[in-house]
């Protein structure tokens, strides 16, 4: 354990601790404030589910673009450097409801946050797993994973805590100052160093890379120097890295059908709980502070005693298998009490981000690490887009006072099909050994 928390390790936890107990603490309140904003006392309001699940599939449109191509600069330019962008700009909604939350205020935080979503979703947890991967070897990588989803557990706890017990006139000023906080302290604190333990010698914008081009005088072709962020990974590339080995390409689709499972559950999940149960934002707080306390536990505690005595498959499939049975019994739910039970599941169903993604990590080399946890969120974005187009209308119709039949958790069902899907899936994934190529960087083995 303290081999895992180097100093860098230190400040990335308290860096992500703060970047997500501010954007948590602000999604108790999010349901009540926008139904209030669009449709005042009421319950339901398809208008509030078709807007939130348009918002999510153009935050994942942008995503499917800007992720890999952050991750894979971050190769060259070093984390932090992109890790700037993504936390500077997700201050920005946060002011805006921290200044008011009327109508017209709400409109202008959703137009800025469907825009800044497209870059920081995704992208912060990437850069994170990217910088654990440099810095711990691949025996480790498991555990410092799980011990990083702990820590967004733990700032899950605090920012619903927080938001729980907090007035909404406060909630959102608050989360904004933490955002700055976490922000200015990443850029103070975080040691920064390219993959394999070179340090930076150059900032980003001022690189340059040879384009070659005619010239008049001699008709030779001379190089021109073109800026380098301007490349990015193409469709092809990624498909090639997947394409790679069997491994990659079944870890791709479960990335895929776990990311449209988690994407309509934030379609529907707090607006079918608030038709069915009236839930309200301290309701709220107690379900996901239940939830958070649970994933905190798992990853702070049993994930590390597990890691060791089970492969990370093993770990995916259970995860994914009592993700599965929880998203079925919400789907029936029929008493108050009975979401509440359920979230304690998600002492297992946490177990399947840290797991997959230390399994992939252990397939590429030091210098692909950002492109591959780049390409890889930029997937589980690409099924955001398609999950709130799915589940959004689906949500809607079995609320509304006309479904085709009675059952207002149909799309909680359908969830938990995708989520079976991806654990069938999980079922064919076998760790490979490692290559030569697999081998943790020198930084990552002395400091790991």
């Amino acid at each position: 354990m303290e081999k895992l928390l180097s100093n860098g390790v230190r400040h990335l936890f308290v860096t992500v601790f703060l970047s997500t107990a501010a954007a948590v603490m602000v999604l108790p309140a999010i349901t009540d404030v926008t139904m209030a904003a669009l449709c005042p006392g009421r319950d339901e309001c398809s208008l509030a589910i078709y807007l939130s699940g348009f918002q999510q599939a153009l935050s994942g449109f942008g995503a499917v673009v800007i992720t890999p191509l952050v991750g894979n600069l971050s190769d060259k330019y070093g984390r932090k450097a992109l890790l700037t962008l993504p936390m500077t700009v997700s201050i920005i909604p946060l002011a805006i409801l921290a200044y008011s939350r009327e109508r017209n205020f709400f409109y202008a935080y959703y137009a800025v946050r469907t825009l800044t979503a497209m870059v920081s979703e995704g992208t912060t947890a990437c850069l994170a797993l990217a910088y654990l991967a440099d810095n711990t070897s691949l025996e480790k990588r498991a555990s410092a994973f799980g011990l990083l989803t702990g820590v967004c557990s733990a700032a899950f706890v605090c920012g619903t805590l927080a938001s729980r017990f907090l007035a909404t006139d406060y909630i959102f000023p608050i989360a904004a100052i933490f955002s700055v906080v976490g922000t200015v302290y990443m850029r103070i604190f975080l040691e920064d160093c390219l993959p394999g333990g070179s340090d930076l010698v150059q900032p980003m914008l001022k690189e340059e890379v040879p384009e070659f081009t005619d010239r008049e005088d001699d008709g030779n072709e001379l190089p021109r120097p073109t800026p380098a962020f301007r490349k990015m990974p193409t469709l092809n590339d990624v498909i090639t890295l997947f394409k790679s080995s069997t491994l990659l390409s079944l870890a791709a689709v479960v990335v895929f059908f776990t990311g449209v499972g988690e994407g309509g559950m934030q379609a529907s999940i707090l607006y079918y709980l608030k038709a069915r149960f009236h839930f309200d934002k301290n309701q709220f707080a107690d379900l996901m502070l239940v939830s958070g306390a649970a994933g905190t536990i798992s990853q702070l505690v049993l994930m590390p005693l597990l890691a060791p005595l089970l492969s990370e498959d093993k770990l995916l499939s259970l995860g994914l298998l009592v993700s599965s049975i929880g998203m079925v019994i919400n789907s029936i739910a029929w008493a108050i009490w009975v979401p509440y039970v359920v979230t304690i599941f998600s002492i297992f169903s946490v177990f399947v981000s840290p797991s997959l993604r230390s399994l992939v990590s252990k397939q590429v080399g030091e210098h692909e690490q950002g492109k591959v946890q780049g390409c890889l969120s930029g997937l589980s974005s690409l099924a955001q887009i398609a999950a709130p187009l799915i589940f959004s209308p689906l949500t809607a119709l079995f609320l509304s006072d006309h479904p085709p039949f009675k059952f207002p958790g149909f799309s909680l069902l359908c969830i938990a099909i995708t989520s079976m899907i991806a654990l069938v899936l999980s079922l064919m994934m076998m760790a490979s050994p490692s290559s030569s190529s697999q081998r943790p960087s020198s930084s990552g083995s002395s400091e790991a």
